[in-house]
């Protein structure tokens, strides 16, 4: 009998995978326990759009993902920070003030969990950090800070 796996069944297949099991084990136990459904050709045709609907998904995400590293490629971000008189900064600039500094100044809305510096700026100086907007797609920007 074939069926779609609702769960990730141990032994069997991941969730939305067609399977082909025996009759018993899909009729007493994996869709007596809710785990799959008869692979009709309405739910066929429901795993399908829904295999349709997640890669058009990732391709619209990667497209917005390229769009936005032809805007921001190689810009500059300045920052200001306070010091003490050996010009090392109070604290370090983190990447939540770099996405601040990012949609301050080019409008552009990228979590600070994307944006991965090489090393922590703790000093007034130019620095280069990378975002890594989509799997596989990256774009390197350049942190300016100075004096406030």
């Amino acid at each position: 009998m074939k069926v779609i796996l609702k769960q990730d069944v141990q032994g069997t297949g991941k969730k939305g995978e067609l399977h082909d099991v025996s009759d018993g084990y899909a009729k007493n136990f994996l869709i007596k326990r809710g785990l799959a459904m008869e692979a009709t050709a309405q739910a066929m045709n429901e795993l399908k759009a829904r295999e349709a609907a997640a890669q058009h998904r990732v391709q619209v995400d990667t497209e917005r993902a390229l769009a936005q590293v032809k805007e921001i490629k190689d810009k500059t971000v300045k920052l200001t920070a306070k010091a003490g008189a050996n010009g090392k900064l109070f604290g370090s600039v983190t990447s939540k003030e770099v996405a601040e500094g990012l949609k301050a100044q080019y409008g552009l809305e990228i979590d600070k969990k994307k944006i991965v510096m090489e090393s922590e700026i703790k000093a007034f100086g130019n620095y280069s950090a990378e975002l890594k907007l989509y799997p596989n797609i990256s774009a390197k920007i350049f942190v300016m800070v100075s004096e406030a």
